[in-house]
């Protein structure tokens, strides 16, 4: 599971911790901070617990930066990491620095909760509909905004991509990334879900054979819809490397894959996009859950949706912008 849920001796209550580390990805530290928050976060998230009661950080400054660089950087990345946890509604009280050939930033997470305040990852049922609360390709557009500086790298993708469409995915997988999944977690209550996940290092099929292994009942997932930042679906194929197609491209900070009833998806993800909650929020209803022994798998032929990032319009990422959605497609 995503967080270990331990019973305590008192009254019926659980604490419900998770810890999670990773080395930078992007250039902007106090981004990185949030960045690794949110994905801190995000294992409580997928339980559907809003609420945090503390927060440890922690960091690891490179023996390799400057006194200068230091000073300069470690501050920036503590900063976003501290305002993502108070835009969770917790507070960062303690944590560990240490000094090491590579950055490293992560933290710790933990509540205390009553059982109706957490989903158990373990009850999808034949007919459930799977949403994904955030698109696909954030390695792949990290990663090619690094290429951009590498000319061997670059060469074999630029016939496939600009540079600004590399510059505008990179930008929009920063914002997806440093973006919270608590709205998602609140609304998998109002909702009705049966089982989630947050879709991480493993892919959306490595996660998603891992939440079918945990299911009670004997079913399977199957995925139809993938939705992408626009381009990086070509960028990965022309790349050779991802296997964002396949499942198997790992994601930093992505969204929730939510099992919920087949009559509450479409109200889910179009509840998720109302403004009440603040820009950004998306959702796509990406697959199925079928009688079956408790696997996951991709169908051959994926529909890609073009998730079109902020800032671009549709006719600068043309001509693949006409099957670009941002509505909810069963």
């Amino acid at each position: 599971m995503d967080s270990c849920v331990i019973p305590l001796r008192h009254g019926g209550l659980s604490l419900v911790q998770t810890t999670d580390f990773f080395y930078p990805l992007v250039e902007d530290p106090y981004m990185m901070g949030r960045i690794a928050c949110a994905n801190v976060l995000s294992d409580l998230y997928a339980m559907g617990i809003t609420e945090c009661d503390n927060m440890l950080m922690l960091l690891s400054v490179s023996q390799s930066m400057t006194e200068e660089e230091r000073e300069k950087i470690t501050p920036l990345m503590i900063r976003g990491f501290r305002d993502a946890a108070e835009e969770g509604g917790t507070a960062v009280t303690g944590g560990q620095t240490v000094v090491n050939p590579w950055i490293i930033v992560g933290g710790v997470a933990t509540v205390v909760c009553q059982p109706n305040e957490f989903i158990m990852p373990d009850s999808a049922v034949v007919g459930d509909v799977l949403v994904l609360t955030k698109p696909l390709g954030t390695q792949v557009a990290v990663n090619a905004h690094q290429w951009l500086d590498n000319p061997e790298r670059w060469n074999k993708i630029k016939m496939v991509v600009s540079r600004e469409e590399v510059e505008l995915a990179y930008q929009e997988a920063m914002f997806n990334m440093a973006t919270l999944n608590r709205t998602a977690a609140g609304l998998m209550h109002t909702f009705n879900a049966h089982a989630a996940t947050d879709i991480t290092g493993f892919g959306i099929l490595g996660h998603s054979q891992n939440l079918a292994k945990q299911q009670r009942n004997e079913v399977s997932f199957v995925i139809h819809n993938l939705p992408i930042i626009a381009k990086m679906a070509a960028i990965s194929k022309a790349s050779g490397r991802f296997g964002l197609l396949q499942g198997t491209s790992a994601e930093t900070s992505g969204g929730l894959l939510i099992c919920l009833p087949r009559e509450q998806a479409a109200r889910f993800c179009s509840e998720i996009k109302s403004s009440k909650y603040g820009e950004g929020h998306q959702a796509w209803i990406v697959g199925i859950v079928e009688k079956g022994n408790r696997t996951a798998r991709i169908i051959d032929k994926p529909r890609v949706i073009e998730v079109l990032p902020r800032g671009a319009t549709a006719t600068a990422l043309a001509p693949d912008s006409s099957n670009a959605s941002s509505e909810p497609s069963s």
